[in-house]
């Protein structure tokens, strides 16, 4: 269970009064409803409250589960005074700098996860307070829109803006009928009435939550001294929950290490010479080099690939960074074919009716792994009109290009792909397919790297520019069995966590 559901437990548990064990000596809740109601009257026959249309009575169908005994469910406008707040317009007429102004509570003064608004960044004047809803120290408000619903404890007195509901007790001078006031807090911030703010506040073209509304919401109410039990119980539990995010966080940020920083890092070591050492007895990368344009040259005069304009030299500024001397730094288009997929019309339902060729989109591809299906295929008439050519052979390394940019895969099957897929196949291809499957995800993604198409939509134009570290074939075969390892021990070690 993650904390933040651990916390909504706690809470959960808290409403049901299975948190803290009941005393049968408390004065139970009903004597407390009872001094509310009656210290309501008295303030709405001294004109100190307005009297409200009363609110519908309780029935056995709305009670969402059972509760002690000594508890009682009641409705918030019950025992509570709630009111919306009002903004003098236009506000801009009524904020000022002097310090005797009035606290003027926005949304912007709560801040998340706090419990308390203890500051304004903004005052208004006694002229616009008039025309706004005054809230006092100890007062509870929501916000009754967007956020709707997260309750706060003021630690200022202040006006509230229409964006506010206020909800007050009943009497602030009589110990002996106030709820408590973390209990409240609680009780608002529990799902109980969290889910009912969100109910009665659908289906507006604008979701909020009206005054009237909030008024009929449910609750249950314990004994207040069962009330300051289970506010010390979930102060407690609260606090170990901070610590256990504490953990959570350090944990996540293992996760993310070797799931992410980690294995970028192996894979950025391998493609700078720094994975494995260097072997003077390596034929040189060079040599390599040469074998593959010559490989490139001959497959050109017997017509299996077309001759294509030379690619530019490689100069000092684009070269990111040193690479051991046997190394040598080649242009993808210089070692490797490459050609880009197509999607046949959607809207030609011929083309994607009885497929029988696997056609690859970028979700088909696993990064650094083998492609053994496909979700959809094409049809005999899309080859016919659309390919005109046979498939990718098994073994065609496939780079992702477009939206998401630097996957790499290995068709495992003959396949088609789409437009956003760039196949690759090098010219010695048992040679260097390993080394190009494990450093293609980062070659294009370095901050520092592949100066030549900074900047550059990616197509077959400049696809061909990007720089490659071409290490001695021998050191190529010591790399991947390296990163291989390295990566392996990244996911057990995340699997762990």
């Amino acid at each position: 269970m993650k904390t933040a559901d651990l916390r909504k437990s706690i809470l959960q548990y808290a409403v049901e009064g299975k948190l803290v064990p009941q005393d049968i000596h408390d004065e139970p809740a009903s004597i407390l409803y009872d001094k509310i109601i009656k210290e309501k009257e008295s303030l709405i026959k001294q004109g100190k409250i307005k009297k409200e249309k009363p609110l519908p009575p309780i029935t056995d169908d709305e009670i969402p589960y059972d509760i002690p005994e000594n508890w009682k469910w009641v409705r918030l406008g019950e025992v509570f005074i709630i009111e919306r707040g009002a903004s003098p317009r236009p506000i801009s007429s009524f904020v000022t700098n002097d310090i005797n102004g009035i606290n003027w509570i926005k949304i912007g003064d709560a801040k998340k996860g706090c419990k308390y608004i203890t500051s304004t960044k903004e005052k208004i004047t006694q002229e616009g307070a008039k025309r706004s809803r005054f809230v006092n120290i100890g007062d509870f408000i929501f916000s009754n829109s967007m956020s709707f619903g997260r309750p706060y404890i003021l630690k200022i007195n202040g006006c509230i803006h229409d964006g506010w509901n206020v909800l007050k007790q009943i009497t602030n001078q009589i110990d002996s009928i106030k709820i408590n006031s973390d209990f409240i807090y609680y009780i608002i911030s529990s799902s109980l009435l969290q889910s009912q703010i969100i109910q009665k506040a659908m289906g507006g073209i604008v979701e909020n939550i009206k005054s009237d509304n909030l008024k009929t919401l449910l609750f249950p109410l314990p004994p207040l001294k069962e009330q300051e039990r289970i506010v010390k119980k979930v102060d407690e539990l609260m606090a170990l929950c901070d610590k256990l995010e504490q953990e959570e966080e350090k944990l996540s940020t293992l996760d993310k290490y070797f799931a992410d920083t980690l294995p970028k890092s192996i894979l950025q070591y391998a493609v700078e010479g720094k994975l494995v050492p260097q072997d003077i007895h390596d034929e040189p990368a060079s040599l390599l080099y040469d074998k593959i344009i010559k490989e490139k040259e001959t497959l050109i005069k017997q017509g299996k690939i077309k001759k294509e304009k030379p690619l530019p030299p490689i100069t000092d500024d684009e070269i990111p960074y040193d690479i051991p001397e046997n190394w040598k730094w080649a242009r993808l288009g210089e070692v490797c074919n490459l050609s880009i997929g197509k999607t046949p019309e959607r809207k030609t339902a011929e083309y994607w009716k009885d497929g029988i060729y696997n056609w690859v989109a970028i979700s088909d591809m696993i990064n650094g792994g083998l492609i053994n299906q496909t979700k959809e295929k094409i049809s005999q008439i899309a080859y016919n009109k659309v390919f005109k050519k046979d498939t990718l052979p098994i073994g065609t390394l496939l780079f992702s290009f477009k939206l998401t940019i630097g996957k790499v895969s290995l068709l495992n099957i003959p396949a088609y792909t789409n437009e956003a897929i760039c196949a690759i196949t090098p010219y010695l291809y048992d040679n260097i397919k390993y080394y190009l499957l494990k450093i293609l995800p980062i070659l294009n993604l370095l901050d520092n790297a592949n100066d030549a198409i900074k900047g550059k939509t990616l197509n077959l134009q400049t696809l061909p520019l990007i720089l490659i570290p071409l290490p001695p074939l021998k050191e190529q075969k010591r790399i991947v069995k390296k990163v291989d390892e390295l990566l392996t021990y990244c996911n057990k070690l995340k699997n762990i966590i």
